[in-house]
């Protein structure tokens, strides 16, 4: 019956997890673009959410729990698909699960808010007061990228300008749609919407939906996220990210934050002891000037040490972590001796 159930579960999920994997393509080949054009070089060693030591923290620490990432999504119903296995095929369409899981869990970029545009090409005054519409010019050519597509406005008073990023959006939402995205902003994402979406556990659908419905270094993805992983931390519900593509993204605004005594001691307590050292680690790469940072470089403290640093050097609440920290080991100790 597990066997059973393992792979009804995996089929199942197939269409849908094709089409998340090609949602995901999409933002991470659009993410390295955006963010090499976008972020000039200062020489700061600051890591990035980009490199190589940060993705490998952040993608241990979200996890790989099948059932969760493979669980029923709400789509158009068919017949489930029944298929008898031997031990051996079920140990091998579990690690395809796995490899198709890890695609699935790749993280949305993380990229600086898009500058304003603000640019006015021409004012002709003679213009002014012939209409009383705007009038909107745009580059339909297939074979341009959307971020070097041409679109200006014609003001009623004369003025010829540049659109602006909303503007933008809404013309090439028009002229090349992109499915599940609307050309008005679902009302989903006003605050008090958002605030009876999160009283419902619905974090995950909120972020998913923003992923695209938005562009990433948009300022109404960034309010909108931010919100989300705030509400999160608030009421300390970090487990309905977990395996999921948006948690590594939460961790990392956490970490930049300076929050994630919260983090640590859920993580405690759900005896996920490496994930923990691993966010203390991770903040001590990003905050290198940090007491907690110094002082574990001075030690070249490793494990629980390194958490023990962190409480008595960064964290406000110092007493959590290590009264969670305590109890871990204590139940560490009665599986060894049992």
């Amino acid at each position: 019956m597990a066997a059973l159930g393992t792979a009804r579960c995996i089929f199942r999920s197939f269409s849908w997890s094709t089409n998340v994997q090609k949602q995901n393509h999409f933002f991470t080949k659009c993410g390295v673009r955006w963010l090499c054009a976008g972020t000039p070089s200062t020489g700061d060693s600051k890591p990035q959410f980009t490199d190589p030591d940060v993705q490998d923290i952040l993608t241990r620490i979200t996890g790989l729990d099948l059932q969760k990432v493979f669980r029923p999504k709400k789509q158009e119903l068919k017949p489930p698909t029944y298929k008898l296995m031997t031990d051996e095929q079920l140990k091998q369409a579990v690690e395809v699960a796995k490899v198709e899981a890890r695609k699935l869990l790749r993280m949305p970029p993380v990229l600086p808010e898009r500058k304003p545009i603000d640019n006015v090409l021409s004012e002709d005054e003679i213009l002014d007061g012939m209409d009383t519409a705007k009038y909107v010019f745009t580059d339909i050519t297939y074979d341009i990228p959307h971020r070097e597509r041409f679109i200006v406005v014609r003001e009623t008073d004369g003025t010829l300008r540049k659109a602006t990023w909303d503007e933008r959006d809404r013309l090439i939402q028009v002229y090349f749609p992109k499915e599940g995205r609307k050309i008005s902003v679902p009302l989903m994402f006003k605050e008090e919407n958002l605030k009876v979406v999160f009283s419902e556990d619905r974090h995950e659908d909120a972020l998913d939906l923003c992923l695209v419905q938005f562009d990433p270094d948009s300022a109404e993805y960034i309010r909108v996220q931010a919100a989300t992983y705030e509400d999160l931390d608030r009421h300390g519900k970090y487990h309905l990210l977990r395996s999921t593509r948006h948690f590594g993204g939460m961790t990392w605004y956490l970490v930049h934050a300076r929050r994630v005594d919260g983090l640590i001691v859920d993580m405690l307590t759900r005896e996920l002891l490496e994930d923990a050292v691993s966010v203390a680690s991770l903040f001590n790469m990003v905050h290198p000037q940090s007491e907690s940072a110094q002082e574990a470089a001075r030690l070249q403290a490793s494990g629980t040490d390194l958490l023990k640093i962190f409480a008595q050097k960064e964290s406000q609440r110092s007493s959590y972590i290590e009264l969670a920290l305590q109890a871990f080991e204590q139940a560490a100790d009665k599986h060894s001796t049992a």
